[in-house]
C-alpha cells in the first residue's frame, strides 16, 4: 500500500490503472446512488472517508525499515459495500499522493487496486461470512477490519513481486511480504480493535441508519437508546 512514485515499470502502472478503472467508476456511481436515494447517508459517507485518510495517513516505521499504515477501509466496506470504497478510497489515495507525498500518481491505479479495491472486497467477504452464522458484530468488525489490513499488504507484495520478479515470482513474493509481517501483523490486530470502537460509537450515535441497512437489530438498536 502506498507504493512509491518510480517504483513500478511504466507499463505495471497502466495496467494497474486499468484494472481499477472499472471498480472506481462504479463505485462513483454506487456513491451518487447512495447520496440520492438516502441523503441522510451522505454524513456517514463523509465519515468513512475521513475515517478511511486519516488512518491509512498514519505512517509507522517497521523493523524491517520500511514503513506500514492501517488502511481504515474495512469500516467503509461494512457500512456501505465495496463498490463504495473503491471510489473514496480513491479519493483518499488521490489527496494522500498530491497532499503528504504518500503514494504517487503514477501508481495510484495499483494503490487503488490493493487498498481501495482488495483490501474492502475482503472485509466484506469475512463480515458476511460471520453475521451469516449468526456471529457478534464485533467479531465480525475486528474480523473484517483486520483482514482488509492484511489483504491490502498482500496484494501490495504481489503488485511488487510482479514489478521485480528476481530470481523468481514466488521468492520475490515471499521478500516483499516479509519485508511488511512483522510490523503489519500486530498493526492489523490493532486496527480490528479500533474498528470495533468506531462501531461501538456508531451504535449509540446512528443506531437508526446501523438498523436500517441491517448491521445491527432492534433490539441493539433500542438498548443502544436505553
Amino acid at each position: 500500500m502506498h507504493i512509491a512514485e518510480g517504483f513500478l515499470p511504466v507499463a505495471h502502472c497502466v495496467a494497474w490503472g486499468i484494472a481499477s478503472a472499472p471498480f472506481v467508476i462504479h463505485g462513483a456511481r454506487a456513491v451518487i446512488q447512495e447520496s440520492t436515494k438516502n441523503p441522510e447517508s451522505k454524513l456517514l459517507l463523509a465519515a468513512a472517508g475521513a475515517f478511511t485518510f486519516v488512518l491509512s495517513a498514519i505512517k509507522l516505521p517497521s523493523v524491517t525499515g520500511s514503513s506500514s499504515h492501517p488502511t481504515g477501509t474495512g469500516a467503509g466496506a461494512i457500512l456501505f459495500k465495496p463498490p463504495v470504497m473503491a471510489f473514496l478510497g480513491t479519493v483518499v489515495l488521490l489527496f494522500q499522493a498530491l497532499l503528504l507525498a504518500h503514494g504517487g500518481l503514477t501508481t495510484l491505479g495499483a494503490n487503488v487496486f490493493s487498498m481501495a479495491i482488495a483490501g474492502p472486497w475482503a472485509a466484506y467477504a469475512v463480515w458476511r461470512l460471520v453475521r451469516v452464522g449468526k456471529g457478534p458484530m464485533e467479531l465480525g468488525v475486528f474480523l473484517a477490519m483486520a483482514v482488509a489490513d492484511l489483504v491490502t499488504y498482500c496484494v501490495t507484495s504481489l503488485q511488487l513481486a510482479l514489478a521485480y520478479p528476481d530470481p523468481d515470482l514466488l521468492g520475490a513474493l515471499a521478500k516483499f511480504a516479509g519485508v511488511f509481517a512483522l510490523t503489519q501483523i500486530p498493526l492489523a490486530l490493532m486496527e480490528g480493535l479500533v474498528g470495533v470502537l468506531l462501531f461501538r460509537f456508531l451504535v449509540k450515535v446512528a443506531a437508526p441508519e446501523l438498523a436500517r441497512r441491517g448491521l445491527i437489530n432492534t433490539a441493539q438498536k433500542e438498548a443502544a437508546h436505553a
